[in-house]
């Protein structure tokens, strides 16, 4: 497996993970993030080639982003995860 794979993988399944249980929407209107999740896995392991340690630290950025950032309806998934845990 290329060292890029798993956080894409997780950085998209943690986004689908969101945006389903947590802010409301339907599984089938985030089917282009498995998609996207998988264009994405496939163009960085491509691009592992060239420089592996610059396409694992774009997934590892997208791990975070997918973590932190607000999606423009609802709440960030550790925004969420907080709520919902009571921490």
């Amino acid at each position: 497996m290329a060292a890029s794979t798993g956080p894409v993988v997780a950085a998209g399944a943690i986004t689908y993970a969101n945006a389903v249980l947590f802010n409301g929407k339907t599984w089938d209107s985030q089917l282009i993030v498995v998609v996207g999740t998988g264009i994405a896995a496939g163009m960085l392991a491509l691009l592992e080639k060239a420089s592996t340690p610059l396409a694992a630290g774009i997934a590892w950025i997208a791990l975070v982003t997918s973590l932190l950032i607000q999606p423009k309806s609802g709440r960030s998934f550790v925004t969420n995860l907080i709520a919902h845990t009571g921490l």
